[in-house]
């Protein structure tokens, strides 16, 4: 009891109270910067939903990807108030925070040079995701290599391709990447017929069969505008092509394109149009000489018989 007493009377509880209070108002003021960090972030992310089905972007993608980036970055907040507060705090109680410091710095820069790699994913998966460069369920090529994109992730981006190999790229060694569904696709075609055909007899063709897509029931939800031939484009060896393009949906440009390739050969075999294509005749030595040499050897020696 005597040595409790003899401390408790060795205290200033001038400085103490003053201490205290001091650290009463800073809880206060994390507690109110939490509060408004936190009305922030919600209407950040209430406002980058809005802008992201804007684009058509389906709210469950919208809302788990702005979902993520919030998350992340309010953790990150919360950490570094978190930190300036233990410091603050400390610094009330007489606790030199110099060499805390110091020490943080170091070791932060140990962790920077052993984890670069991995920060340097970390930070370019977070733009990836803010600025939603590519988004889970697009097409997209990424170094070279195209497939569905199956994750998009802070430190990687995971693409299977139509064998179904999954190939997972750290998102910092992400030189190019292409997205072939982002807010629209486009299926684009080089049509090539005989040179006897007239050209624009076959553009009102083509026109005509993007028309019956765009009515259809099935294929004029997927369609967005109508179809677009430029014209002659090339004069090939043995055709001349047509070049055009349908504007579709993100991910429908492959299902449109098929369909109108079947629709147009149909049209072309009615209306008698000539699709060129090659020929190869493959002969086996003189035991497998062609039908017509093989007849006209045979009539050729009736005749001189």
């Amino acid at each position: 009891m005597d040595i409790i007493e003899a401390y408790v009377d060795a205290l200033n509880w001038k400085v103490l109270i003053n201490s205290s209070v001091r650290i009463f108002l800073i809880l206060l003021i994390l507690l109110v910067a939490m509060r408004l960090m936190k009305a922030l972030l919600n209407r950040l992310e209430k406002r980058l939903i809005q802008n992201n089905q804007a684009e058509d972007e389906p709210l469950s993608e919208a809302s788990k990807r702005v979902g993520t980036l919030i998350k992340l970055v309010r953790q990150a907040a919360s950490l570094a108030l978190w930190i300036v507060l233990i410091l603050v705090i400390l610094k009330e109680l007489g606790v030199d925070i110099a060499p805390i410091l110091a020490g943080a710095g170091i070791l932060g820069l140990a962790v920077g040079f052993g984890a670069q790699n991995l920060v340097r994913d970390v930070i370019s998966g977070f733009f990836f995701i803010l600025e939603n460069q590519v988004r889970v369920g697009d097409v997209a090529v990424i170094n070279g290599t195209g497939g569905l994109v199956d994750e998009v992730n802070f430190r990687t981006i995971v693409l299977r391709d139509l064998t179904g190999t999954v190939h997972v790229f750290p998102n910092g060694t992400v030189s190019t990447l292409s997205n072939m569904t982002h807010t629209w696709s486009a299926w684009v075609f080089d049509v090539g017929v005989a040179y006897k055909e007239d050209t624009d007899r076959v553009i009102e063709l083509i026109k005509q069969v993007g028309r019956e897509l765009r009515e259809d029931p099935v294929f004029r939800k997927k369609i967005i505008e109508d179809i677009e031939v430029f014209g002659v484009n090339k004069f090939g060896d043995s055709a001349v092509e047509i070049k055009g393009r349908i504007k579709t949906r993100p991910i429908e440009q492959w299902a449109v394109g098929r369909e109108f390739q079947r629709r147009l050969k149909y049209l072309f075999d009615e209306q008698g149009i000539e699709i060129p294509f090659p020929h190869l005749t493959v002969y086996r030595g003189e035991e497998s000489r062609p039908f017509e040499v093989e007849l006209y050897e045979k009539l050729k020696g009736k005749v001189d018989c």
